[in-house]
């Protein structure tokens, strides 16, 4: 009973930051309503706020971030966990910890040194047949959504891994011995493997797809922070968690402060809404299926007569 308590803590934590964010944001919901969630502009001067383009760059950092991200997160864990020599593999899981521990601000900094001068050079270098495409245009900046997506990327992929690695530890040797004893080979032994915790992988991906959602730091100092929305790699955008990092300071008017609000209180919604939709896909791979298996009836035999 006092357990079941304890549990129920984080029920009323999570209600209580719904019901706060809304409370907070009354003023912004009750004049924009459902405009807020589709209209682009955002004017602080005018009293116009509009939260799409900060959706927009959220979910299409975090979805690139995604797509790179996972196959590398993959690999490393397929490797360490299957491939790698005993004596390379707990300095590869030091150095994956440790990138997991590395502060966001470090890889901001890295990102404005590094990877933003590289994606410049990158796009800089492209046909301009090819920068003429609506995917790559853009002012040759540097910043953009091509960095802030490879800067979530790097972040995502210890996590991914590392968790991804553990699920395949779990893997009963019983599966792989099954499967090399029917005559598999390595490779097929190692998809038997991935296919038995498959669970766990795509619980895995997408913890890195809600760790890529709420990113604030990294993502503000190489996304170019322009609420607009492009399907180009190098435009600079914005996201929902970059531009209350940016604007909550700043905000002067009790409008403009509820629209911040409100802002939170959507990145607060959809994360709600991805977990939720990523814990119904793991129920239904995860629910086993019911099969019945014919059962075979055998007459005895006759004796010879």
């Amino acid at each position: 009973m006092g357990t079941g308590a304890f549990a129920l803590v984080l029920i009323l934590i999570v209600c209580a930051i719904g019901y706060e964010l809304t409370r907070q944001s009354m003023l912004s919901i009750e004049k924009f309503g459902l405009d807020f969630w589709r209209t682009e502009v955002w004017d602080p001067v005018a009293g116009e706020f509009g939260a799409l383009p900060f959706i927009w760059g959220t979910l299409y950092s975090s979805i690139l971030a995604l797509l790179l991200a996972t196959p590398i997160s993959l690999g490393i864990a397929v490797f360490i966990s299957e491939l790698s020599p005993n004596g390379l593999k707990q300095p590869l899981v030091f150095l994956t910890e440790l990138l997991a521990a590395i502060p966001s601000i470090v890889y901001g900094l890295w990102g404005i040194f590094v990877l933003v001068p590289a994606v410049r050079a990158l796009e800089t270098s492209m046909p301009a047949s090819l920068r003429l495409l609506p995917f790559f245009s853009g002012p040759p900046l540097g910043v953009g959504m091509g960095a802030a997506a490879l800067i979530l990327a790097i972040m995502v992929i210890p996590f991914t891994s590392s968790v991804a690695r553990e699920v395949l530890r779990s893997v009963p040797a019983a599966q792989r011995e099954g499967a090399y004893a029917l005559g598999a080979t390595r490779f097929e032994a190692i998809r038997a493997a991935l296919f038995y915790a498959r669970t766990g992988i795509i619980g895995s991906v997408m913890l890195g797809f809600g760790r890529a959602l709420g990113e604030t730091m990294a993502v503000t100092m190489v996304i170019g922070n322009s609420p607009r929305i492009s399907a180009s790699l190098f435009a600079p955008q914005y996201t929902m968690a970059a531009v209350l990092a940016n604007e909550f300071t700043e905000a002067d008017t009790d409008l403009y402060l509820n629209a911040l609000i409100e802002i939170g209180l959507v990145l607060f919604a959809i994360t709600l809404i991805v977990n939720s939709l990523s814990r119904i896909l793991i129920w239904s791979m995860a629910r086993p299926a019911k099969r019945v298996a014919p059962v075979a009836v055998v007459a005895p035999e006759e004796s010879a007569a």
